[in-house]
Formats: C-alpha cells, structure tokens, sequence
C-alpha cells in the first residue's frame, strides 16, 4: 500500500473557509444593492426628472409669455424705463426656459440611453451574483467536507504500523534471508 498522507493540520483551509463565508456575506448585499440603485436611477430618470422637467418647460414658458406680455404693454404705452426693465425681464425667461428644455432633452437622451450603457455592467453584476449565491457556496460547503474529511483523516490510526527500518527500501539492498 502507498505511504500514508501527512495530515498535520487543516486550519489553513478552515481560515481559508470562514474567510469566504464572510466575504460572501459582504459581497452579495453589496451586489444587491447596486442593483438596487441602478432600478432606482432609471425610475428616477424615466418618472421624476421627466415629469419635473416637463412641468419647469411649462412654467417657464408661461413666465415668459407673461414677460413678453409686459413688454408689449411697456412698447404700447411707450414708457422707456419699463422697456429696458422688461426686456431684461424677457431675456432672463428666455435664458431659463432654455435651460429647462436643454435640461429636458438630457433627461430624454439618458431614458433612450440608459439601459445601452448601463445594461452590459448590469449583466456581470448579475453573473458576479450568481457566481456568489450558487458557486462560493457550493465552494464553502466542499471546502467544509475537505476539512471533515482530512480531519478525520488525520485522525485514523494506520492499519499495519511497520516500523520504517524493518521495512526494505528496493529488491537490491535488501539482504538475504539465512536458512
């Protein structure tokens, strides 16, 4: 029979083992959670910030159509001071309806967009996730029986203990047995 195994200890592979346990219990809520957040960052594009900013390009442009409202009443009534003032009044609604509809079309680009760049990262989260729900566990629960297993190995005392000097290394230096 082949020389036995040299068990000495298991503890590196036990370390190893709660080492993985708690890295997994680490690693999967915080995978979860990016999940999490990239559901609630395409809620929020595609609900909040739309709505939000379709309502500010509304009430902008009312501002500005009561702006340009006052500056036609000022050019009819044809006071001077309250033109400029107006039409400083017009520009400012202008500048801000402006920026509501740049900041609408953003929000719009980003809903097209969103799941083209965002859903290839998503897809190897969601392995990575897999990877650590089905196989790290399968991996902490075989690296458990290898402990059991060479612990329990280790353990066994041989079966025909020989001493190792009694025993012939080859055919050739073994001497001859005398009649």
């Amino acid at each position: 029979m082949a020389e036995r195994a040299r068990v000495t200890s298991v503890d590196a592979l036990e370390a190893f083992r709660a080492t993985l346990i708690v890295y997994l219990s680490k690693a999967r809520p915080t995978l979860e959670e990016v999940s999490s957040d990239i559901l609630r960052t395409r809620m929020w594009l595609q609900n909040d910030q739309r709505l939000h900013w379709e309502a500010e390009v509304r009430r902008r442009t009312k501002i500005l159509d009561h702006a340009q409202q006052a500056l036609s009443s000022a050019r009819i009534s044809d006071l001077r001071d309250h033109v400029s003032t107006e039409q400083l009044a017009v520009q400012r609604a202008r500048r801000a309806l402006d920026e509501a509809e740049t900041k609408l079309k953003r929000v719009k680009m980003w809903n097209r967009e969103f799941d083209s760049r965002v859903q290839p990262l998503a897809k190897q989260l969601e392995k990575l996730h897999t990877v650590l729900s089905h196989d790290m566990v399968q991996a902490a629960a075989y690296l458990t029986e290898a402990v059991n297993t060479l612990n329990a190995y280790a353990e066994r005392a041989p079966i025909n203990p020989e001493p190792a000097a009694a025993q012939p290394t080859s055919p050739e230096t073994a001497e001859p047995t005398k009649p």
